[in-house]
């Protein structure tokens, strides 16, 4: 397989030579029906909900096609080395991730178990979310739709008695006070939300429906959880451009602003961006990689998943914005008519003297006759490009502002049916990820008793995780969630990656990982593949993680609440956390990162105890043995045992 080594039980050339047991299992082992099934299930786990709701808020922010420059160098020198190593060594192995870091060194079995981790507690908020999204999915059918104005309108003739019912906006009622039924802060936990349990129950139930036989049903399922998304971004596309303000939205998206490349936060959020987007260091993709023969072109697959996520990025930002633009078009459209008509109501103007066209010159000409009653009116400011600015990702863009923009479209109800199967869709692809980055190191390790079926197994994870994740389904579930987001789904993810492919570079060996790569693909890696392992991409995750910890140690700690009376209207509030949910943070962050040394220190006093137990005087007057650490080849390279 690899470089030629003189210790006992060493193999040269690329064969491998097995236990009849062992090579017996890998037999045994589930296998991709077909090679296009693999592609999928990898896609549909890379491709997710962040690729919609996450990179288009990022291009706005940060100098619309500016950004395209750290994030595709973010890719080339970072993503896609990743992303080759993880298929590469799953297909290997065709072991899971704890399995899989094992046989490198059982020194980095934590690397596996952080990564196990880190897939369950993602999983619970993620299909949290796939919860909400069913439940505006089923309130998609009415008409009109719930937060459309008119449903407002009715609570407020017949149901609408509080302040921050007649205050708000539709939009922001349904989803504050309907959905989620917010408290003020983090510190009030609130009630159960029953429709959400009942919605979380059915996100559960299906990912075990899809997941019941592992690969064998994920690979029928991704046929339309992986595909469906574009068809819909397709349809999506077609009708985006053709809406007034389109053009807008696509200028504002990708008209470049260089001076944001200066800013260094821009290369940060472009460098986790595109990591977070590939979903390295879950175990999934070691898990989906390790059900492929191990003839199979890992390097052209790495490259194929990774060219398709981030042109699906690019690709779902185009009908994204232009959505966005039309919205802004008619918000700026509204605000202009409603001041429009005021001052022809207040200065007795007929009816068509005014326009959009000539507004300012009839506001300029008012002013200079009459300044004190135009001042009196309180006239709103109506600013295009403030609109567009508003910028807003993840949940904010998906319940607010897209659901406030498809209200404004024709046929609305199609357009908001389409729009949360699509992301319905994304989630439960790479919800299939995180479940196989699970199961697959446990089921592996065979942790699992013999006498419990793959599916009931199966089905325990998916109850106990549902009643894990109860707690974001409380009056202060959002909160929660994002406190899961933003620290189990970020640093443990690049401690994990650094780990991986410093252990496959420099505890393995570059050059014995490329001997087995050309045995597998007939083709040896590149220079540009041994240069990005070796240097580059530690060097870079290196760098994010320093950067990404001394941000968020200069930054306070907060969060956005939803206060029914802010500033005299229901509106987002940002406080600082409290300090007993800040510790709760720095322990969700912490915890998987600890698992990698904490495992290697278990593996060092297990060996320890050996050795001092088999030094001791032999009763039997016989010699006490030596223990000596030796280092033997197994599957995937140098396994120290004792």
């Amino acid at each position: 397989m690899s470089e030629k080594t003189d210790v006992p039980g060493s193999v040269k050339g690329a064969e491998l030579s097995r236990a009849p047991d062992e090579a017996a299992k890998a037999e045994e082992r589930p296998k991709w029906d077909n090679k296009v099934q693999y592609l999928l299930t990898c896609i549909g786990f890379a491709v997710g909900l962040g690729n919609v709701w996450r990179f288009p808020y990022l291009c706005q922010v940060y100098g619309g096609g500016a950004f395209l420059i750290p994030y595709l160098i973010a890719l080339v020198f970072e993503g896609l080395p990743l992303l080759h190593m993880e298929l590469a060594i799953g297909q290997r192995l065709r072991t899971g991730s704890i399995g899989v870091w094992t046989s490198i060194s059982p020194y980095l079995s934590g690397v596996g178990v952080a990564s196990m981790t880190v897939s369950f507690l993602v999983g619970l908020f993620y299909n949290t979310i796939l919860a909400w999204v069913l439940w505006y999915f089923f309130h998609s059918f009415q008409n009109p739709l719930p937060w459309q104005i008119y449903f407002k309108f009715l609570l407020y003739l017949y149901m609408c008695h509080v302040e921050e019912c007649q205050k708000s906006t539709a939009v922001n009622y349904f989803w504050y006070r309907d959905t989620l039924n917010i408290t003020p802060n983090i510190e009030v936990s609130g009630d159960l939300q029953w429709w959400l349990v009942v919605c979380l129950a059915s996100a559960w139930c299906i990912v075990y429906i899809c997941f019941i036989r592992g690969i064998e049903t994920i690979g029928k399922a991704v046929y339309v959880t992986a595909t469906f998304p574009y068809l819909v971004l397709t349809i999506f596309l077609i009708r985006a451009l053709t809406l007034p303000g389109a053009t807008i939205g696509l200028r504002h998206l990708f008209t470049p602003n260089w001076e944001t490349l200066k800013n260094p936060t821009v290369w940060l959020d472009a460098a986790t961006q595109i990591f977070f987007s590939l979903s390295l260091a879950f175990g999934g993709l070691i898990a989906f990689s390790s059900y492929n023969p191990q003839k199979n072109n890992c390097e052209r697959d790495a490259l194929i998943v990774g060219c398709i996520n981030s042109a699906t990025s690019i690709y779902a930002s185009i009908p994204i914005f232009s959505i966005l633009g039309f919205k802004a078009l008619s918000n700026y459209n509204d605000c202009l008519n409603g001041n429009i008509q005021l001052l022809m109501n207040t200065f007795n103007i007929a009816d068509g003297n005014i326009t959009e066209e000539n507004y300012e010159k009839w506001l300029r000409h008012l002013n200079s006759t009459d300044p004190n009653q135009v001042a009196e009116l309180d006239l709103k400011t109506c600013d295009l490009q403030a609109l567009l600015d508003q910028s807003a990702s993840g949940t904010g863009l998906a319940f607010i502002v897209f659901t406030e923009a498809v209200i404004k479209m024709p046929g609305s109800q199609v357009w908001a049916v389409l729009f949360f199967i699509m992301l319905f869709s994304l989630g439960l692809s790479s919800m299939f990820g995180n479940m196989e980055g699970v199961l697959t190191p446990l089921l592996d390790l065979h942790l699992v008793p013999k006498c419990i079926p793959k599916e009931i197994f199966t089905g325990l994870i998916c109850v106990v995780s549902f009643i894990v994740a109860l707690i974001f389904t409380l009056g202060s579930g959002n909160y929660w969630l994002e406190i899961f987001n933003n620290y189990v789904g970020s640093l443990p993810l690049l401690v994990i990656a650094f780990f991986e492919i410093t252990a496959v570079s420099y505890i393995y060996g570059a050059t014995r990982f490329s001997d087995d790569v050309e045995w597998m693909t007939g083709r040896r890696p590149n220079l540009y593949w041994q240069v990005t392992w070796r240097v580059i991409s530690p060097l870079m995750l290196l760098v994010v993680f320093l950067a990404y910890v001394v941000v968020q140690a200069q930054e306070k700690p907060t969060y956005e609440a939803w206060n029914p009376d802010y500033v005299g209207f229901p509106a987002p509030e940002v406080l600082m956390y409290p300090g007993w949910v800040y510790a709760i943070c720095i322990l969700l962050a912490a915890v998987p990162c600890l698992l990698i040394p904490l495992g290697a220190l278990y593996r060092l006093i297990g060996f320890l105890r050996k050795c001092a137990a088999d030094r001791r005087p032999n009763t039997s007057g016989h010699e006490a043995e030596t223990v000596t650490e030796t280092v033997t080849t197994d599957t995937f390279g140098p396994v120290w045992s004792s």
